[in-house]
């Protein structure tokens, strides 16, 4: 039987190529959408042109309260779409960026941050594995800002770095079920991400390229291939890792 992956913000960006790549993998996947419910459907027809069983669903980490209907509804899509099937794995990659030096954060801004990059992620991820099947997985996008420094970036990277020690505790509790956790941590790469801030600033593309040893800022393609490569059971003995995924930056 077909195994099924959940990736959330899957309608654009990385999320978006992390679907397609692991759907390439023979993996059945779910997409969660925030706004861009146009866009996560045309990921879904294009997963199911080639083959993929596919949905779409609304999640807005930024309304808290709105995770306590979420699982019932994936439930219902589950029974509805795939037979009833259980989860496999699961792909944290809802996000929202912004650079906000540290003298000019508000506490709404680091509530905004903490909800949808740490608290958010620690509360689905605990509704969820009673929809999970053992011997699945869970990966957490983190970044690579909790190794390097990027003025600008201390509550976003706060929160993906309490995300990657999360990852080592479901690691360590889960394990027992067969369920892996691992954490794929990106460098620059080139999407929308945070207002397309690489994509729309040559300067800024160029001075971050300078800084990989590759020579170049990451394409989304860099990122999915790895996810999926850790929804496989070519992974299957990894565990509790943080996967760095930088072209070699700051090394």
């Amino acid at each position: 039987m077909k195994k099924i992956a959940l990736v959330t913000g899957g309608s654009r960006g990385l999320g978006k190529d992390m679907a397609q790549a692991i759907a390439a993998k023979g993996l059945d996947v779910v997409v969660t959408w925030q706004s861009g419910e146009q866009a996560a459907g045309e990921v879904v027809s294009k997963l199911e042109q080639a083959g993929t069983v596919a949905a779409a669903i609304q999640l807005d980490l930024l309304k808290f309260d709105s995770l306590d209907d979420f699982a019932p509804r994936l439930q219902r899509l589950l029974d509805d779409k795939f037979g009833g099937r259980k989860l496999d794995f699961l792909v944290n990659n809802a996000g929202m960026g912004a650079t906000i030096p540290m003298a000019q954060a508000t506490a709404a801004q680091f509530d905004d941050f903490m909800n949808v990059h740490f608290k958010g992620v620690y509360f689905l991820t605990q509704k969820l594995l009673p929809l999970m099947n053992d011997g699945g997985g869970i990966v957490n996008i983190s970044t690579g800002t909790t190794r390097f420094c990027l003025p600008g970036y201390s509550i976003y990277a706060s929160m993906k770095g309490a995300i990657e020690v999360l990852t080592r505790y479901i690691a360590k509790e889960f394990g027992r079920r067969g369920i892996r956790a691992n954490v794929v941590a990106p460098g620059p790469i080139e999407t929308d991400f945070n207002g397309a801030a690489i994509r729309s600033n040559p300067q800024l593309k160029e001075r971050l390229s300078g800084m990989t040893s590759l020579g170049r800022v990451g394409q989304a393609d860099d990122i999915g291939s790895v996810v999926a490569f850790l929804c496989s059971d070519e992974s299957k003995w990894v565990n509790g890792q943080r996967i760095e995924v930088s072209g070699g930056i700051n090394i």
